[in-house]
């Protein structure tokens, strides 16, 4: 049998490899959507994250013989370890033929990688730092298609884990929306009230000023992420700046709404796009020679969104704020043609977030686990 073989990736080769080797495993695969190449590419180079900033990492490749057969990221996120006081690394864009000592010779590697820059634990697969994809492993529903910036594999890779000792750290879900239902008229008629009587605003964001609305984004974060949110800190100017520079190409302002106060004080905003995986599942992973050719005229055709994140501030949260952003979004999202919406990926211990969805009739249709081992 063929000796299973780790490199961290140092060359062309070697990166092509890594961005490449999805290809193999998810050959006949309908439902896998492959990325765009030049923007994973900057992905793994952290230039459109915190990645570099936040921590020691390295990209890794698995050989079974001459054949890569496995890769992921592993690193530390020493801004989140500093905050919260732990000692934690991570694994992130795991992917693996289905080959059980493959995948525990990876883990392996990682493990000791970690354990020799005094970390105790290894929580993944997560998205590298300042990320919003990649989260978790997908455990159920492998039947619908994966929405964009979300996660897709093979059913194998829960053994993989689980085999190794990695144990449940939490589960975060997909809330499926179906927009062709109509919304039930007492909510849209108590959220209209509740913007009356509480006297705030919803408006569109507004990208010949988002530097501006990014800035009320910020002051939205700072105020609404609870302090025992275990995975997370509110993001620094750096982080803000990245946002508002990874959103401008890819937004549709009809669908990301900024709340103000009667002040004009910003009280809540959400983060949504067009599932821009119905034109990347036509294009291969490449922009040329005729990738862009598809990618303008499949983008009209684009029926589904997906809701990344949703912030109320405390003093807001039973005020209507999020059911009016819900209420607008969905408004917006029939009148573009869209059928369904996903609001993903949304923790379990969120509740705040899963009762808002909840309310406007989203259900869960896909889970997605975060595991833990301690090394």
């Amino acid at each position: 049998m063929a000796e299973v073989t780790i490199y961290e990736v140092k060359t062309s080769k070697q990166e092509r490899e890594f961005i490449k080797l999805p290809w193999k495993i998810y050959e006949n695969d309908s439902n896998w959507v492959p990325p765009l190449i030049s923007d994973f590419k900057k992905t793994i180079r952290g230039e459109t994250n915190t990645l570099k900033k936040s921590g020691p990492y390295a990209l890794i490749i698995a050989y079974l013989g001459a054949e890569v057969c496995g890769r992921l990221i592993v690193g530390i996120n020493e801004t989140l370890n500093i905050a919260k006081d732990y000692k934690e690394g991570y694994i992130s864009f795991f992917e693996c033929m289905d080959n059980e000592e493959v995948a525990k010779t990876m883990f392996d590697y990682a493990s000791e990688w970690l354990k020799i820059r005094g970390i105790e634990k290894i929580i993944g697969p997560i998205s590298v730092p300042d990320g919003d994809d990649n989260r978790g492993l997908l455990i159920d529903n492998f039947e619908d298609p994966p929405i964009v910036m979300n996660v897709y594999n093979p059913p194998y890779y829960r053994k993989f884990f689980e085999d190794y000792g990695f144990y449940k750290y939490w589960d975060v879900y997909a809330y499926h929306f179906d927009i062709t239902k109509e919304l039930d008229e007492r909510f849209s008629n108590v959220t209209q009230y509740a913007m009356k009587k509480y006297g705030f605003t919803v408006d569109k964001l507004d990208l010949k000023n988002i530097d501006k609305d990014m800035k009320d984004v910020k002051t939205i974060i700072e105020k609404a992420m609870p302090e025992e949110w275990e995975d997370f800190i509110p993001p620094n100017d750096d982080e803000i700046a990245i946002m508002a520079k990874s959103l401008v190409p890819v937004a549709d302002p009809d669908l990301i709404y900024i709340a103000r106060d009667k002040n004009g004080e910003p009280i809540g905003f959400n983060i949504a796009m067009p599932d821009y995986n119905q034109v990347l599942k036509r294009m291969n992973g490449r922009v040329f020679p005729i990738g862009f050719l598809k990618y303008y005229y499949y983008k009209r055709k684009i029926n589904r969104g997906r809701l990344f994140v949703l912030f109320v501030v405390p003093e807001y949260r039973k005020k209507g704020v999020a059911g009016a952003i819900y209420l607008k979004g969905i408004e917006t999202a029939k009148k573009k043609g869209y059928v369904a919406g996903e609001g993903s990926t949304i923790w379990e211990y969120n509740t705040i977030m899963r009762r808002d969805a909840e309310s406007v009739g989203g259900k869960i249709y896909k889970t997605y686990r975060i595991y833990k081992k301690d090394i």
